[in-house]
Order: C-alpha cells, then structure tokens, then sequence
C-alpha cells in the first residue's frame, strides 16, 4: 500500500488537501472530527480526488504543491481536466 494526496470538498464548500497512507480512514477521521481543525468545524467532507505515490514523502511533497494552488487550478484538477489545468499552470509574466 502507498501514500495518497487527496482533495475534500467541506460542507462550505471551501477544499482541504491532505494526505494519508489510508484515505478512507482519514476522511472517517475527518468526518468524526478527529481530522484537521479546519475540516472539524466543516464537517461533514466528500471526498473528491485522491492521488497515489509510492512513498510518503512524494506524497506530502505533492499535498505542499497542491495546498499553494488556486481554487481553479484545484479544481481542474478534480476534473482530470489537463488542458485547463496546463493553462492555469503557466507562468505569468
């Protein structure tokens, strides 16, 4: 078993990016609010993308990036939408 990244929608709609070795305990986790502060006081969370690596430290490294983007570019990548993901991902100069 890896390390997955994964995406929650809150009950606010807002997103909470983590990761974990076994995401459908950490959301039972989240939704018990035994999780993150952020996503206790948002409860209840729907889980909306998970990501797989071999490795934890590749999977937090990915949940760092993850956590500096944009809603839009978040969710193009809920989406499986890479077009628009490769748009919002260019530098803007």
């Amino acid at each position: 078993m890896g390390y997955s990244v994964y995406i929650l929608q809150c009950v606010d709609g807002s997103y909470y990016v983590g990761s974990a070795e076994d995401v459908d305990e950490r959301v039972r986790r989240h939704n018990a609010g035994e999780g993150a502060d952020w996503t206790a006081r948002r409860r209840p969370v729907t889980l909306l993308y998970t990501e797989c690596h071999n490795d934890k430290s590749a999977a937090i490294q990915r949940e760092q990036q993850i956590k500096h983007w944009n809603r839009a570019k978040k969710e193009a990548l809920i989406a499986d939408n890479k077009e628009r993901l490769r748009k919002l991902s260019k530098s803007r100069t």
